[in-house]
């Protein structure tokens, strides 16, 4: 009996014993490591361009001429990392022939390529582009997740369509938040969203984007399909066919042809 009241006296004096839990930053890390690891590791990180082909349907009005689909390769090309820049080059080129046309992106700006000539992108078109590709969750894992202000803090775990998922929200230093759905058992990201102040209208528009059929391609996996929707409206599909990384993609990929003929903006 003394063994026992002794015994209760100690429990009752240092308190149970739990396992530590963990705090919602550390969960956050867990996760965000975890999925790292699933997209590649090292082989993500150190990503330096992509190859994608495929065909590209566009639904936000733009130029227009996406909306039909058209198949479409895409060069991705990674520059350094630039705090709260979007430090990469991304050259579309459009028709089975690679004869409809293309778009430029690169950190200074934007353009329409057709045969006519170049033709430098609205300016706000431009903005919102680079914005999504900012804030993108696969540009935050390979380019900014040690970006000074950037902060990882999970919302827990959840189903979304019938898939066990563990949400994160990254903020950076612009106090911007993209919540990610990773999915659990594979670590993958099958969906993000943000809010983007909407300068015209001076409200929030509410942008999604949808990730699905991953494939590993040189000890990297990414998805083949990506569906964005912007206030709940379709705003782009990609479907890829096939997809190649660390090809030593040119500078001449990304650079406007020779004595281009110039177009004005809107024309």
């Amino acid at each position: 009996m003394r063994f026992l009241f002794a015994a209760a006296l100690v429990f009752c004096v240092a308190g149970p014993v739990w396992p530590q839990q963990e705090s919602r930053q550390d969960r956050g890390k867990r996760v965000v490591d975890e999925a790292v690891q699933a997209l590649g590791g090292d082989a993500f990180r150190t990503l330096q361009d992509r190859t994608e082909s495929g065909r590209v349907y566009s639904f936000d009005g733009g130029t227009g001429r996406l909306g039909a689909g058209l198949s479409a390769i895409v060069y991705t090309q990674y520059l350094k990392p630039v705090p709260g820049k979007y430090a990469v080059r991304i050259r579309q080129i459009f028709g089975q022939h690679q004869d409809e046309g293309s778009f430029l992106y690169t950190p200074e700006g934007a353009w329409d390529i057709t045969f006519r000539g170049a033709r430098p992108l609205d300016e706000a078109a431009f903005a919102t582009y680079r914005d999504t590709g900012l804030h993108g969750v696969f540009y935050i894992l390979r380019q900014r997740l040690d970006e000074p202000g950037m902060s990882l803090y999970s919302q827990g775990g959840d189903i979304f369509e019938h898939v066990p998922v563990e949400i994160v929200d990254f903020t950076d230093a612009g106090n911007v938040t993209v919540t990610v759905y990773f999915d659990r058992n594979t670590h993958l990201p099958l969906r993000q969203s943000m809010r983007r102040r909407n300068e015209q209208f001076h409200d929030f528009d509410v942008e999604v984007t949808a990730f699905a059929k991953y494939r590993a391609v040189k000890g990297v996996t990414l998805p083949l399909d990506t569906r964005r929707e912007r206030n709940g409206q379709r705003a782009l599909e990609m479907f890829l066919e096939s997809e190649d990384v660390n090809k030593g993609l040119k500078d001449e990929i990304f650079t406007l042809p020779a004595n281009p003929k110039s177009q004005t903006k809107g024309k």
